[in-house]
């Protein structure tokens, strides 16, 4: 008899739980047998580790092989398991050294040739092995990603025989490699300057961006909602390092890998209007992220927003709130990050054209009004910033007609007010909670009376009034304001002045 023990991470959302595989060879009939709740992929590891063993030259043990899953309780999923039982079984038949298996965690898939395929969620097994001070070593297909933080201990391989060489200390696996320390490249960035006219909406953008808040654009087809939309990325501030690995390791659990060149790019996501809630938010019976989780620290783009489902829509409340969404099933539950900016655009009644000066526009106040209860109060309460696009002169968008400002000076703009916020509460000011918000957005006397007039005849909730505070203090921080002001606060106010009674 003999036994080996090998070190794996299973999948659980963007968590890595550790997984103890067991490989005991005994007596009786010659078989693999897996226990320890594998899913079908997994029982189906037995036929792929057989055929990899055989095809990379190694003995297959002639004896009765029982591989346990440890804990049991979890879920096992997908062929990541194939690669540390191929490694337990060769440590258990005494052709791999088992003193030296101890200190690696293993993660790949196995072709029948014995070549290694890349796998989902690799970042995060990655991140935890090194957490736990064990060497990671993945499929070369996911060396990218586990180079952006192992800084060199994370190895990868292209075949079971050149991890087999390795730990029996014949030949050195290489480095995964670091991602290369080149900024942002401006040509991954759609320019501001691009759109032409549009000063309050521009103005709303930054505002927008300085401070993180959520932005709804209302308007005609055609006025330029998308085209804002679009360049709100490229104003942004940088990912920190740890936000980037958020974001990597979100799209690693999808199986989209991770672009070394683009990695610290807040990602843009913009799901058309006939996205089910559980596209939107995540789920499936193995909870897999949504648009709500792959816009993590980036943007989310809903155009046409009266269009969407109103039952799909309301699934953003919680996470527009929490900055998480936790996707429940009968079985088991996931939580994955959701901490995205929300921004929308809707036509203001059905034909488009509500209050152009054209006059093309037919709808009844009822039909409108009907129109635009398709968005909820509560999840228009959420949103800071609500602005109207009207659509602009043909003048405005000729040659000749002087472009806007660029993206590089907003940018910066958008970067020292990020800053102040972050020296003064360590976050942006969208998320200040309530004694945050006491103690940074004093007003003075005339200007808190200003606000209770406004809540008053606006009818706006308690929410809306500290989202209002949130907004005067982005603002004064753009105009570099150690204290708000009446200037600031009726700014702020007026981007509210969509909001329904």
């Amino acid at each position: 008899m003999s036994l080996a023990i090998v070190y794996t991470r299973a999948e659980d959302g963007v968590q890595a739980p550790l997984v103890t595989v067991e490989v005991h060879l005994s007596g009786g009939l010659p078989g693999l047998a897996i226990v320890g709740l594998p899913e079908a992929e997994v029982r189906e590891s037995r036929d792929r580790v057989r055929a990899a063993l055989i095809n990379s030259a190694f003995d297959v043990p002639q004896q009765k092989m029982t591989v346990n899953l440890a804990p049991a309780d979890l879920p096992k999923e997908g062929g990541r398991f194939d690669l540390p039982i191929a490694i337990g079984v060769l440590a258990a038949s005494n052709q791999l050294p088992k003193e030296r298996v101890g200190q690696y965690e293993f993660i790949a898939e196995l072709a029948l040739s014995g070549e290694l395929r890349g796998v989902r969620g690799a970042l995060s097994a990655v991140l935890k092995a090194l957490e736990q001070g064990r060497i990671p070593i993945v499929p070369h297909a996911n060396a990218n990603e586990a180079g952006l933080v192992a800084n060199g201990m994370a190895l990868s391989a292209r075949t079971l025989l050149e991890v087999v060489a390795h730990v029996s200390g014949r030949r050195q696996l290489p480095s995964c490699p670091a991602p290369p320390t080149l900024s942002v490249s401006e040509e991954f960035i759609l320019d501001l300057a691009d759109v032409r006219g549009q000063l309050a909406a521009r103005r709303a953008l930054e505002v927008a961006a300085a401070g993180a808040h959520n932005l709804l654009m209302v308007g005609p087809p055609g006025s330029g909602k998308t085209m804002l939309a679009s360049r709100l990325p490229g104003i942004l501030p940088p990912l920190a390092d740890a936000e980037a690995l958020e974001v990597a390791a979100v799209s690693s659990v999808v199986g989209n890998g991770v672009d070394p060149l683009r990695w610290r790019l807040r990602p843009f996501r913009a799901p058309h209007h006939t996205a089910s809630s559980v596209a939107l938010a995540g789920g499936g019976g193995h909870p897999r992220p949504g648009e709500v989780s792959l816009a993590h620290h980036g943007v989310l783009f809903l155009d046409e927003l009266t269009e969407w489902n109103r039952s799909v829509l309301e699934v953003l409340r919680e996470p527009l709130e929490s900055g998480r969404i936790i996707i429940s099933r009968a079985a088991r539950q996931s939580e994955f990050p959701a901490r995205f900016q929300l921004v929308a655009a809707m036509n203001p009644c059905p034909c488009g054209y509500a209050g152009d000066p054209s006059g093309r526009c037919h709808c009844s106040p009822e039909q409108i009004a009907r129109y635009r209860s398709r968005v909820s109060g509560p999840l228009l309460d959420r949103i800071d910033i609500q602005i109207e696009v009207a659509r602009q002169p043909i003048t405005a968008l000729a040659n000749h007609a002087p472009p806007g400002e660029s993206s590089a000076p907003v940018r910066a703009r958008v970067n020292a007010a990020r800053d102040r916020q972050l020296q003064r509460a360590g976050k942006a000011n969208a998320l200040l909670g309530t004694r945050e918000l006491t103690r940074d957005c004093v007003l003075q006397a005339r200007d808190q009376q200003l606000l209770e007039r406004a809540i008053d005849k606006l009818n706006l909730s308690a929410r809306a009034y500290h989202r209002i505070l949130r907004l005067a203090r982005t603002v004064a921080d753009l105009a570099n304001a150690e204290l708000i002001n009446t200037q600031h606060l009726t700014e702020a106010i007026g981007y509210r002045r969509l909001e329904r009674v």
